[in-house]
C-alpha cells in the first residue's frame, strides 16, 4: 500500500525510515484480537481463470473468495446481467462466499456457459472479479471419410494429412500404428506442427496400410483416431535427385506473429532428395541465448519467454548435395496487457492525499479504464478531491467516509488486465503489535532483528534508543528498516540491553520495550583427531568444548552420521568418547556435536582398525596445523606474521596457505590471502582500511593441507578515506524526462571506514552550467528527473566515508531518456523502375525532431488494387526498415499493373514517429502467366477444339493469344509447327484440316504489350476412322509353338503407341494377361502350361487405356512334354537304378522289395481305393519317405515339400502350404505374384475326367503360368 508522507525532515536515518514508509504497502491486518472492529473494504482474495474450461462429467465450481470487515457479501451477473441464484435450485452459493457450485447431474453443462463476474460488496465499498468464461469441453468424433490408398513414385515428396476434429481444448496429435506403436520418424519423415505428416521424399519401406493419426483431447482424456491411410510406393518412374524447397512455409517470405511471454514456433519442411539437412539463424543478430531449441529434427525453432526483442527476421535453410533453398519467417511481436506496476492499495489519513497508479504494457498500447465500486468513473457523482490522468487516480484532501474500491482495466486486441486496489480513509492511532518485553538471543557477531511492528493512520514514525539513551539508534552498527525492524549486523555482547521501539502520529504515541542478549559463541578448541589402533585395543576421541555459561550445552557423537550402536563398550564423558576392545566393525568416521538452544559446533575424525605388526609401517599423513601464531611489525596498513609449523608426518611441508577473516564485515568467512614457501614461517602482509583480521595458516605436504591452525589474535586496522570510486558507473533514460545514473557499489573491503555514501554529480553536457549533486548511500543508482528529452549528460560518482573522500572520479557520458520522434520525413518521392522495382527518395528528418537515438526509417507500402481489376481488396501492408543513414531505397516484388500506397516513418529506440503523407504509384505492365487452363475436346476425324481460360495474373491488357500446334508420330518424334494469332477475347479454337487417329500438341500462351508469357502445353488425338481401323491398324497376325513358349508375330500401321499381347487359357473366365510389346512386332510368351490351349490376341490401346484396335482371337494349343525327371523320393526308382548297375543285386533287391511292401509299384486310383482319406498317404517305415509314384507329366514337386500324386498337400508336410490361406476355388496368383485364392488339388474334376495326370497344378506352375 502506497503512502504520501507530509512532515519536515530530521536526522539522516528519520528521512530514511519516513520515505520508506512512503512506498511500502501497508496491510491492513484483521487479527481480531488486536484490532477489534478496523474496517476494511472487500478485496478479492480467490477466484477462477479468466478462461474456464469444464467437465461435462463433473459439477461447475466457479470460485470467488474475499476478505474485508465486516465479511463482504457476494452477488454475480451472467452475460452481463444480474444472475439470480435463487430461481435455479441446481445452483447454490458456499457459506460465507462467493464461490458458485452448479450441479448438473440431469443437466447438459452446455446451458451453463457464458460470462460469469462475481461482485464483493460491503459498506466500505465494492470489489469485482474477472470476466470468467465458462466453457464445456468437447472431443468430437472424427467425421466418417472414405480414404482412397495413396500411390506415389519413388523418391517423390508426400504430405499425410491429420486435419483432427476441433476440440476444446485442441487435442494433441501423434502417429500410431494399429498396436499403438509409434511410427517412426526422422529427418526425411516427420510430423509437423499442424499434426500432418511430411515426407520429404519417399522410401520403399514407406509403402504399409497402416498410418493412423491419433487425436488426444487433454481436458477429458480421450482418444479418437482418423480411418488408417494406405501408401503404395512404386518405382516403376522413381523421381530423380533434386534441390531442397519448401513444402511448408510455401514461398521465400512469411509472416509470424507472437504475444510477449509465450513461446513462439518456427517451422520449415523441405522436400528434396537426398534428404535435406536443416538450419536457422537470425538476420542482424544471433538467436537468444538460453531461450531457444531446436526440435523435430532441426525443423522446428521454438523460443520461450519471448520479448520485443525476439521480432526480426529468422532464415531457414534446407540444403543437400544438389544446392539449397531458403526461407525468411519475418516475426512480430505483440504483447496482451501485462503490469509494469499494478495500483496498490491506500491507507489514507483524513485530508490527505494519495495516488494510484495503474502502469501496464502492451503492444498495441492498451487501453485504460477506471471504475470506482463497479461503476465507471465516468458515470460515477462528480467528486473534486478526485482526478484522472490517464493511468493516474489522484486522491487530495480525502475526508472520512470516502472510502471505495478502484477498478483499473486495460486492454487492447489480445486481452485484458483488471486490478482492484482500495483507497480506506481511516484515522487511527498507532499501535505496536510486537508483543511487550520479548526477549532476543543471539550468537556474538551474528546479526539481531529487533521487530516493532506497527499499524497507524497516518503511517506513525518509528524511533528507537537503548537503555535510558535519549539519542534515536540510526547509525553505524544499527540499521533501521521500513517495516520498524532494527538491525544489528554483526552484534557483540556490548549491545546486550533493553531497547525501546516508539511509534508516532498526530493522534498518538505507543512504545513497546524488547531486551537483546548476545552471548559466546560454541566453539571445539581441541578437535578428535585420526586415530590408527591394534585391534581388541582401546580408542579413545577427545573433544574439548568452549561455551557461553548462561547456555546449557548437549553434548552427541555420531558414527558415520548414524547415532552409535547401543554398547557398553562405547563410553561418552563431557570431552571425549572411549572405545574399548576394538574391533574392524568399529572403523568409520566419528563426529563430536555440542549443541546449545542458540547454535552448534562440530567435528569429525577416523578411526582405523589394524592388526599387531612387529615393525609399524612408515605412514605418511597431512602435517599437523601450524601454532605460536603471531602478529609483530604492526603498522597502519600492514603486519608481519610469524608461526611454528606442526609435525610433518613424514612428508616435507611443500607450502603454507595465509587466510583471514572479517569479522567486521563477514563473519566466519575464511579467505585466502597469500601462499608461503614451505621453508619459511614469516610473511609480511599488506592490510586494508577499517577492517577486523583474524589471520589463520595451513600446511601442505604431498599427502594433503593440514587442519587449519588456531585463529590470530584480532588486528583492527584504523578507517580511512576510500582508495576507489564506484566502477560500471552509467547514465540512461528510461522516461523521456529523467536520466538513471547507476553503478557498481563497493564491498565492504573497498568502504575503507563506515558511513560510506556516493556522491552523485552531473550536468549537461556542452551547456554552461554548474554541476549538481547528490548524496545516497545504500543503493547503486539515482534517478535525475526534469531532463531534457535525449540529452547528454556528464556524470560522475565519487565515493566517501566519515573520513574523506574517494579519489577523484572519472567523467562519464549518459544519455537522458527517449521519446517519440515528432516528424515524419520530408519529400517522400517514389518512382516505378519496371514492373516489379519502385524507388523511393525521402528527406532525412532533423536531428531534434527524432528525439532520441536515430535507429532508421520504416517503409510501410501496401497494394490498393490492381489496375485491371476494379473490385479487387487492398492487401496487408508490408514493412520495409533502412538504415539511419539512407535517403533511398528500393521496393522489390511488386506486381506489375497495379496501384500502390506508401509511408514513411521514422523510428528511435523508444519507437516510431508519425507517418508522412501518404504517395501512390503505379507499376506499368508486365508480361502474363500462362493461361489458367487449357484443354483439348470434342475429338473428331479431322479436328480438335480447344477450350482455355485467360491467366490468373494478366500483368496488364491482353492483346492477343498465340496459339502453336504440331503432329507427334508413335515414336514421339515432333512434326511441322503451325501456328495461329488470336484476340485477346478468344477463349474456344477449333482447329480444324487434321490428320485422322493423329496425335498433335498445341502450344498456347498470352501476350501483353510487354511480350508473351509462359507457355502451357496440352496434347489431344483425332479419332479413327472405324470402317479403316481393322483394316488399316493390324494386319496378319502369325504364331509357333516350341519348347521356350508361343512365338507370336505381328504387322501394326496404328499410331498409338500403347500395344499389347493378351492372352488367357481357353474357356477360361479370368481376366486376360496382358504384355506391353511396344516398339517390336514379335513377342514369346513363356511360361505356357503343356498339354493346354490358349487363347491369343493383339491389342492397341490409347492413353486412357482404352481399347482402340484389337485382331482376332488366335487359338494355339500347347503339346505335352515327356516326364525329363523321375521322382527320387521313391524306393522303387532306386531299386531299378540298382538293377542297371548289377544284375546279382538286383535279383537280391527284387526278393527284398517283393517281401517288404508286396507288389512294389502300385496306380494312384489303387491307392486312393486303399486309403479314403487324403490327408493319409503310405510312409516307408525305414526312413519315413512317400511310396513311390509314376509321373507322366514335366511338373517338378514345390522346393522344400513332397507333393503327393492326388494333388493335395498335407499340413504336416510343410510350414508354407499356402492351402491354409484357401477359402475355396481355384489357387491363382496376381500378376505381381501376390496370392488370391486356395489351391487344392482338383480331385473331383480330375477324377471325372481321367487320370490324364495324378498331379494337381501346384503354387510354382500357378505362377509360371503368368510369365
Amino acid at each position: 500500500m502506497n503512502r504520501k508522507w507530509k512532515g519536515a525532515s530530521c536526522d539522516g536515518a528519520m528521512v530514511l525510515l519516513l520515505l520508506g514508509h512512503m512506498t511500502t504497502a501497508l496491510e491492513v491486518p484483521l487479527d481480531s484480537k488486536v484490532l477489534e472492529g478496523l474496517p476494511q473494504p472487500p478485496t478479492i482474495t480467490l477466484q477462477s481463470p479468466k478462461d474456464y474450461i469444464i467437465d461435462p462429467r463433473e459439477n461447475i465450481v466457479i470460485n470467488c473468495e474475499a476478505k474485508g470487515k465486516p465479511h463482504p457479501s457476494f452477488s454475480w451477473t451472467r452475460n452481463g446481467s444480474h444472475f439470480d441464484l435463487d430461481k435455479d435450485p441446481k445452483v447454490t452459493m458456499k457459506p460465507s462466499s462467493g464461490t458458485l457450485v452448479i450441479d448438473i447431474s440431469g443437466e447438459k453443462a452446455e446451458a451453463y456457459e457464458g460470462v460469469y463476474q462475481c461482485t464483493a460488496r460491503n459498506e466500505h465499498g465494492t470489489a469485482v472479479s474477472n470476466d470468467i468464461v465458462i466453457r464445456q469441453s468437447r472431443s468430437p468424433l472424427w467425421s466418417k471419410e472414405r480414404i482412397e490408398p495413396v500411390v506415389v513414385q519413388l523418391g517423390v515428396s508426400l504430405i499425410l494429412q491429420c486435419r483432427p476434429p476441433a476440440g476444446l481444448p485442441p487435442p494433441i496429435i501423434f502417429w500410431m500404428d494399429p498396436f499403438f506403436q509409434r511410427l517412426p520418424q526422422n529427418a526425411r519423415v516427420s510430423q509437423a506442427l499442424n499434426g500432418d505428416l511430411y515426407f520429404s521424399n519417399v522410401q520403399m519401406e514407406d509403402t504399409r496400410s497402416d498410418y493412423i493419426c491419433y487425436a488426444r483431447f487433454p481436458h477429458t482424456q480421450t482418444i479418437q483416431q482418423k480411418q488408417p491411410i494406405t501408401v503404395k510406393v512404386l518405382d516403376n518412374s522413381p523421381a530423380g535427385q533434386r534441390r531442397p524447397s519448401f513444402m511448408t512455409p510455401k514461398g521465400t517470405n512469411s509472416v509470424a506473429t507472437v504475444l510477449r511471454g509465450e513461446t513462439l514456433e518456427l517451422e520449415c519442411i523441405a522436400d528434396g532428395l537426398p534428404t535435406p539437412d536443416m538450419s536457422w539463424n537470425k538476420e542482424k543478430g544471433d538467436l537468444p541465448s538460453g531461450r531457444f531449441s531446436f526440435h523435430n529434427f532441426q525443423k522446428t525453432l521454438r523460443v520461450t519467454e519471448v520479448t520485443e526483442a525476439d521480432s526480426g527476421d529468422y532464415r531457414c535453410t534446407a540444403k543437400n548435395s544438389q544446392g539449397l533453398a531458403h526461407h525468411v519467417i519475418t516475426v512480430m511481436v505483440k504483447a496482451a496487457p501485462y503490469w509494469v506496476g499494478a495500483p496498490r492499495n491506500l491507507i489514507l489519513a483524513p485530508r490527505e492525499s494519495g495516488i494510484l497508479t495503474c502502469h501496464v504494457g502492451g503492444n498495441p498500447k492498451p487501453t485504460i479504464t477506471w471504475s470506482v465500486n463497479g461503476v465507471p468513473i465516468e458515470n460515477t457523482p462528480k467528486d473534486p478531491s478526485r482526478k484522472v490522468e490517464d493511468d493516474t487516480v489522484i486522491l487530495s484532501d480525502v475526508q472520512t467516509g470516502s472510502s471505495a474500491v478502484y477498478q483499473c482495466n486495460a486492454s487492447n486486441e489480445f486481452g485484458y488486465l483488471l486490478a482492484n486496489a482500495f483507497v480506506n480513509v481511516l484515522a487511527e492511532p498507532p499501535r505496536v503489535l510486537t508483543p511487550p518485553n520479548k526477549l532476543y538471543q543471539v550468537i556474538a557477531n551474528n546479526p539481531a532483528l529487533l521487530d516493532c511492528a506497527f499499524f497507524g493512520s497516518p503511517i506513525p514514525k518509528i524511533t528507537w534508543y537503548k537503555d535510558q539513551q535519549t539519542s534515536i539508534l540510526n547509525s553505524d552498527p544499527y540499521v533501521l528498516h521500513i517495516n520498524g525492524t532494527l538491525e544489528i549486523h554483526a552484534a557483540q555482547p556490548l549491545h546486550s540491553g533493553k531497547y525501546t521501539c516508539v511509534a508516532t502520529n498526530y493522534l498518538a504515541s505507543k512504545e513497546n520495550h524488547v531486551r537483546l542478549e548476545v552471548k559466546e559463541p560454541t566453539r571445539i578448541l581441541k578437535q578428535p583427531e585420526y586415530n590408527v589402533v591394534q585391534r581388541n585395543s582401546k580408542a579413545v576421541f577427545e573433544c574439548k568444548v568452549k561455551h557461553d555459561p548462561t547456555l546449557t550445552p548437549i553434548m552427541s557423537w555420531l558414527k558415520d552420521n548414524e547415532e552409535l550402536p547401543d554398547n557398553e563398550r562405547f563410553v561418552i564423558e563431557s570431552e571425549s568418547l572411549t572405545i574399548s576392545h576394538v574391533t574392524e566393525a568399529d572403523e568409520g568416521t566419528y563426529t563430536c556435536i555440542m549443541n546449545t538452544t542458540l547454535d552448534q559446533d562440530s567435528a569429525s575424525a577416523v578411526l582405523t582398525v589394524v592388526e599387531a605388526t612387529p615393525t609399524p609401517p612408515i605412514i605418511y599423513e597431512q602435517p599437523d596445523p601450524p601454532t605460536d601464531l603471531e602478529l609483530t611489525d604492526q603498522r597502519e596498513r600492514s603486519v608481519q606474521l610469524t608461526w611454528t609449523p606442526g609435525d610433518e608426518h613424514n612428508s616435507p611441508i611443500q607450502k603454507f596457505l595465509v587466510q583471514y577473516e572479517d569479522s567486521l564485515h563477514q563473519e566466519e568467512a575464511w579467505v585466502n590471502m597469500t601462499e608461503v614457501p614451505g621453508t619459511k614461517t614469516t610473511v609480511h602482509l599488506d592490510l586494508s582500511p577499517y577492517v577486523y583480521y583474524s589471520f589463520r595458516v595451513l600446511a601442505l605436504n604431498d599427502v594433503g593441507f593440514s587442519d587449519p591452525s588456531l585463529p590470530s589474535k584480532q588486528y583492527r586496522t584504523n578507517p580511512a578515506k576510500p582508495d576507489e570510486n564506484p566502477s560500471e558507473v552509467e547514465g540512461f533514460g528510461i522516461k523521456p524526462n529523467n536520466l538513471v545514473i547507476s553503478w557498481k557499489e563497493l564491498n565492504g573491503l573497498q568502504s575503507n571506514g563506515p558511513g560510506l555514501q556516493y556522491k552523485v554529480s552531473w550536468k549537461q553536457k556542452d551547456v554552461d552550467q554548474e554541476w549538481i549533486t547528490e548524496t545516497v548511500a545504500n543503493t547503486s543508482q539515482f534517478v535525475v528527473s526534469d531532463t531534457p528529452t535525449f540529452s547528454a549528460y556528464e556524470i560522475k560518482v565519487q565515493a566517501e566515508n566519515d573520513y574523506g573522500t574517494g579519489p577523484t572520479p572519472e567523467v562519464v557520458v549518459g544519455y537522458s531518456g527517449e521519446d517519440l520522434p515528432s516528424a515524419a520525413p520530408d519529400s517522400v518521392q517514389v518512382e516505378a523502375l519496371n514492373d516489379t522495382l519502385a524507388e523511393v527518395r525521402w528527406e532525412p528528418v532533423h536531428l531534434s525532431a527524432v528525439r532520441g537515438r536515430l535507429q532508421g526509417y520504416k517503409l510501410y507500402y501496401w497494394r490498393e488494387r490492381s489496375l485491371h481489376k476494379e473490385d479487387s481488396q487492398p492487401e496487408e501492408a508490408q514493412v520495409l526498415v533502412f538504415g539511419e543513414n539512407k535517403t533511398d531505397g528500393r521496393l522489390p516484388g511488386l506486381h506489375p499493373y497495379s496501384l500502390y500506397s506508401l509511408d514513411m516513418r521514422v523510428f528511435n529506440g523508444k519507437g516510431e514517429g508519425p507517418p508522412s503523407a501518404r504517395q501512390q504509384f503505379e507499376t506499368p505492365e508486365g508480361v502474363p502467366g500462362q493461361p489458367a487452363s487449357f484443354r483439348v475436346t470434342e475429338p473428331s476425324l479431322d479436328s480438335l477444339t480447344l477450350v482455355w481460360t485467360p491467366p490468373e495474373e494478366e500483368n496488364g491488357r491482353l492483346t492477343l493469344y498465340t496459339l502453336r500446334y504440331q503432329p507427334v508420330n508413335t515414336t514421339s518424334e515432333l512434326g511441322p509447327m503451325e501456328e495461329i494469332i488470336l484476340s485477346p477475347n478468344e477463349t474456344v479454337l477449333t482447329v480444324s484440316n487434321l490428320k485422322y487417329s493423329t496425335r498433335y500438341k498445341f502450344y498456347l500462351s498470352a501476350s501483353t504489350v510487354k511480350g508473351s508469357g509462359p507457355t502451357v502445353t496440352e496434347e489431344g488425338v483425332t479419332i479413327m476412322d472405324e470402317v479403316r481401323s481393322n483394316l488399316l491398324a493390324f494386319g496378319s497376325v502369325n504364331s509357333s509353338v516350341g519348347e521356350n513358349g508361343a512365338v507370336i508375330s505381328w504387322e501394326y500401321w496404328g499410331v498409338n503407341k500403347n500395344v499389347y499381347v493378351e492372352y488367357n487359357a481357353e474357356n477360361s473366365k479370368e481376366a486376360w494377361i496382358k504384355k506391353l510389346v511396344n516398339g517390336t512386332q514379335t513377342y514369346l510368351i513363356k511360361g505356357l502350361k503343356p498339354g493346354t490351349s490358349y487363347r491369343v490376341r493383339v491389342v492397341a490401346k490409347d492413353h486412357l487405356d482404352q481399347t482402340i484396335h484389337s485382331t482376332d482371337e488366335l487359338v494355339i494349343t500347347v503339346p505335352a512334354m515327356p516326364s525329363r525327371q523321375l521322382d527320387i523320393a521313391t524306393q522303387g526308382w532306386f531299386i531299378g537304378l540298382m538293377c542297371a548297375i548289377a544284375l546279382l543285386i538286383l535279383v537280391l533287391l527284387i526278393v527284398c522289395f517283393i517281401k517288404r511292401n508286396k507288389g512294389g509299384k502300385y496306380p494312384v486310383k489303387e491307392k486312393e481305393d486303399a486309403h479314403q482319406d487324403p490327408e493319409i498317404q503310405p510312409m516307408k517305415e525305414d526312413d519315413g519317405t512317400f511310396g513311390e509314384y509314376s509321373d507322366t507329366e514335366d511338373h517338378k514337386p514345390l522346393k522344400g515339400s513332397r507333393t503327393p500324386s492326388n494333388g493335395t498337400v498335407k499340413k504336416d508336410d510343410s510350414d508354407d502350404s499356402l492351402v491354409d490361406y484357401g477359402e475355396g476355388g481355384d489357387g491363382q496368383f496376381n500378376e505381381d505374384g501376390s496370392f488370391i485364392g486356395q489351391y487344392s488339388g482338383k480331385k473331383e474334376k480330375d477324377t471325372a475326367e481321367g487320370n490324364e495326370s495324378s498331379e494337381a497344378p501346384s503354387p510354382v506352375n500357378a505362377m509360371n503360368s503368368f510369365v
